[in-house]
């Protein structure tokens, strides 16, 4: 954290540092006669009650001579006032060294910059404009605590002549604005009594709200014909802004912030009646600085790390502090006084804390820094079974930090990893024994070691142990396996055996019945045939009768004689297939 702001000083310092030198080369270029500049603001003087707010003009004068650099540091009472905000608007300024900046803690407005070519010349040249609030009743000055003017002569001659001042007069109001009644009139006898205020937007009157538009409502009784209001810094005054016919809520205008009093009368046939108030609180603005600081740590084991807050919120006030490390859930702390905020014990490594400073509005303020823990030593393991059965115990030896706490994690092979916790001695010396005995399988071992204080240490490389069962169990473990394997395939080839020879049996079975039936059909298909041949023959005897008794024509002879041909090759060809299939079911 200290070299993080060093160097923040030094990158500051360098950009200063140019800015001067461009401003002195554009001195440089246009060179004129020295002559007497002031800065002053303006006004110088003013009354103005708590809570109000005014601005105040920077001004430059160099009527004779142009400048071309001005540059100042503001101080103002803090006790008595407060800055809201700086403008640059209307500013003589074309190039800022750096932005006009203010800090209520130690009452300081502080602005550098630069005129460009050809620089001002006149009597009131606006360099920033401050906005004040009042704060407290009394006189506040507003000075000069240092301030430059350089001239654009080429050499960059100084030509301040005076700082001027102000002074103002800050006062209690006696009355609350645009107030006019008397606040202590008596109400008629048959009045209302004052109504009951209540607000969505600033419910508790003790309490701080970031809402600058507050909304009021209030019930109106039977008989009520007006409503008169009025919002102001004082808490008890009647009010004059009426209303009628009466109304029962109002949205105010955007006021600013600080303590404010709501002013609510009802009138009836009587006249009016009871005056009530109520007080509401209004911040809107984040606190005004936030610093952090990590405080140095001896031991750079250490697992927790202290910081110191320093925080300001001059309206409402610092409520709390929002507090997150790395990517944890932001957590509330109340500082109790002492300003140093101490974090849980966390692991090695690097670390970013990010806290807002929340004010009582709930506005908040960030800050944010890195710190490194670092590891201790990882334990030593002296000891361990690279092979055991899973009959054997598994017991681990190794030395570490006296008196701390070894976790020794053991995994098989692709399971999740399980912890065991043992301690070491007074030497550092430890023994792990696990509880049950390992299941078969390949395992990775490692350890670390946490002390009293909750510093760990980063694992020990990975150890590999391999448990296995008893070499009798395994042979045993072996003939089974193979005997699993060789019965079914024995089992397998009688039972394809048998089914070889019963398919066997059957195609012969079904053989045999086949020849049975093509003898069968052989021989009633041979004796259809010589059936057959005997009608025919017949039948041809007739038909020879009949022709000897009726000459037949030459084309009727050849037909015949092919009837005749045709059917004993029919006769022939069915012989020989039948012939054939006989072969075949042999």
């Amino acid at each position: 954290m200290e070299k993080t702001k060093t160097k923040k000083i030094k990158i500051n310092f360098k950009i200063r540092k140019n800015s001067l030198i461009a401003a002195f080369l554009l001195s440089f270029l246009f060179a004129q006669v020295v002559s007497a500049a002031t800065i002053y603001p303006s006004p110088s003087s003013g009354s103005y009650n708590v809570g109000n707010s005014f601005s105040v003009g920077v001004f430059v004068s160099s009527p004779d001579q142009s400048m071309n650099a001005v540059s100042g540091t503001l101080s103002f009472s803090k006790d008595k006032l407060e800055v809201t905000s700086v403008s640059k608007s209307n500013s003589v300024i074309n190039l800022w060294v750096e932005d006009p900046t203010f800090s209520n803690t130690s009452g300081r407005v502080s602005f550098e910059g630069i005129v460009l070519n050809p620089g001002f010349t006149g009597a009131a040249g606006r360099v920033i404009t401050v906005n004040f609030r009042t704060k407290a009743p009394g006189t506040a000055d507003v000075t000069f605590s240092s301030g430059s003017v350089l001239a654009n002569d080429g050499q960059g001659t100084s030509i301040l002549d005076g700082l001027g001042s102000g002074r103002f007069s800050i006062d209690v109001p006696t009355e609350g604005p645009a107030a006019e009644e008397s606040t202590t009139e008596v109400p008629t006898t048959g009045t209302l009594s004052g109504p009951n205020i209540n607000s969505d937007t600033h419910p508790d009157s003790d309490s701080w709200y970031n809402i600058s538009v507050p909304k009021f409502s209030w019930n109106l009784p039977a008989g009520t014909s007006a409503t008169r209001l009025l919002v102001g810094s004082k808490p008890t005054v009647a009010p004059t802004v009426g209303y009628s016919p009466a109304i029962s809520s109002r949205e105010l205008d955007e006021l600013d912030d600080g303590i404010w009093y709501f002013h609510v009368r009802l009138r009836n046939s009587a006249g009016w009646g009871d005056i009530s108030h109520f007080r509401f609180q209004i911040d809107t603005q984040s606190p005004d600085f936030f610093d952090m600081t990590l405080l140095p740590e001896e031991d750079p084991t250490a697992p927790t790390r202290r910081f110191t807050f320093e925080a300001e919120d001059s309206m409402s006030g610092i409520g709390y502090y929002e507090i997150q490390i790395d990517d944890g859930n932001p957590l509330q702390w109340k500082d109790d006084g002492e300003h140093t905020y101490e974090t849980p014990v966390l692991g090695p490594g690097k670390h970013t804390l990010i806290i807002k400073a929340v004010d009582k509005a709930g506005n908040s303020l960030t800050n944010s820094g890195q710190f490194v823990i670092d590891p201790l030593a990882a334990p030593i393991i002296k000891d361990y079974p690279k092979e055991i059965t899973n009959q054997d115990p598994f017991v681990v030896r190794g030395e570490t930090y006296p008196d701390s706490q070894v976790v020794v994690w053991l995994q098989r092979e692709a399971t999740d990893p399980v912890s065991y916790i043992v301690k070491s001695n007074t030497e550092g010396k430890f023994t792990f024994i696990a509880d049950e005995k390992l299941r078969d399988g390949v395992y990775n071992m490692w350890a670390e070691v946490v002390d009293k204080r909750g510093a760990r240490s980063e694992p020990t490389q990975k150890y590999t142990i391999v448990v296995q069962k008893p070499r009798l169990l395994q042979i045993g473990n072996t003939t089974i396996s193979i005997l699993s394997v060789v019965i079914p395939l024995i089992a397998l080839i009688f039972f394809l055996a048998f089914i070889a020879w019963f398919m066997w049996f059957r195609l012969r079975s079904l053989r045999s019945r086949i020849k049975v039936e093509v003898n069968e059909a052989h021989r009633a298909l041979h004796k259809e045939i010589t059936f057959l041949k005997k009608e025919v023959k017949s039948h041809a005897k007739l038909m020879e009768k009949y022709l000897a008794k009726k000459r037949l024509t030459k084309a009727e002879k050849l037909e015949m004689a092919q009837f005749q041909k045709d059917l004993q090759g029919s006769i022939k060809r069915v012989d020989k297939e039948i012939d054939d299939i006989k072969k075949e079911v042999k």
